[in-house]
């Protein structure tokens, strides 16, 4: 009776060890906070990536926190996140104080970035003034125009050693985007990771850039930053690729690969 009694004992010790030890590896890895829009023409893009980057954080043990607007983000707020994720959220309508911490935790290497299409509609629009910071950002930048109905492409990957294009084949198609135009390319203040081929435009179109980056990083901040272009089609998230590219970035940006 003894004996039974100690091995139910040790039994129930092990269960509670293997249910804390559980608890312990379900440690969130690392935090990262969303910017995203929650109306106008990129909605059904947002209401498709929302759950996808939910799935991906209970799956990988990160913690994820979503903001609709820039009218919380400063210092104190940043300092909580290993990554900053701006879902197709414009360079507009910021604070001084959000653009200053923005612009403080890409300076300071203490958490990561990845922005998303919208993130380069930089210009004068709806009242507000260019950021000329973020336009350096992105490689000294100005938007002037884009396919308004749409056009699929195909993507080139230029630097295949980066990680996160791991897994990625050396092309893949994108379909249903808009393909924005820029004053000029980035390529010479920005390290260029996949670019799209306009020769592959279907239907064909007379808007085009040339030399037209739309994957970049700029390796002159000391945070981890990455911007992809495409985001604007919701079509994105049964794209094995791009998923693939989404999924890789988040963990780089993190610095957890």
């Amino acid at each position: 009776m003894k004996k039974s009694l100690i091995i139910i004992a040790l039994l129930t010790i092990c269960f509670f060890q293997a249910d804390c030890f559980a608890q312990k590896s379900k440690k969130s890895k690392f935090r990262a906070l969303v910017l995203y829009e929650n109306g106008g023409h990129h909605l059904e893009f947002t209401k498709a990536a929302k759950p996808w980057l939910n799935k991906l954080a209970i799956d990988s043990s990160f913690t994820i926190d979503y903001i609709e607007n820039t009218k919380t983000i400063n210092e104190a707020l940043l300092s909580k996140y290993q990554v900053f994720i701006q879902l197709d959220y414009p360079p507009y309508t910021w604070s001084e104080e959000s653009m200053k911490a923005f612009q403080n935790y890409m300076a300071s290497g203490k958490g990561g970035w990845i922005g998303l299409h919208h993130a380069t509609l930089l210009g004068e629009f709806d009242g507000y003034p260019m950021w000329k910071w973020f336009s350096d950002f992105m490689g000294g930048i100005k938007f002037v125009n884009y396919i308004p109905d749409f056009a699929n492409a195909k993507v080139n990957i230029e630097d295949k050693s980066h990680p996160v294009m791991k897994g990625i084949p050396s092309d893949f198609f994108v379909n249903k985007e808009e393909w924005y135009i820029y004053d000029k390319s980035p390529r010479e203040n920005v390290h260029v990771l996949a670019s799209v081929d306009e020769s592959t435009y279907e239907p064909d179109s007379k808007i085009k850039m040339g030399d037209h980056p739309v994957i970049w990083t700029n390796d002159h901040f000391a945070s981890r930053n990455i911007y992809i272009f495409t985001g604007h089609s919701p079509e994105l998230f049964k794209n094995e690729a791009y998923t693939t590219l989404l999924r890789n970035s988040i963990f780089w940006a993190a610095n957890k690969n």
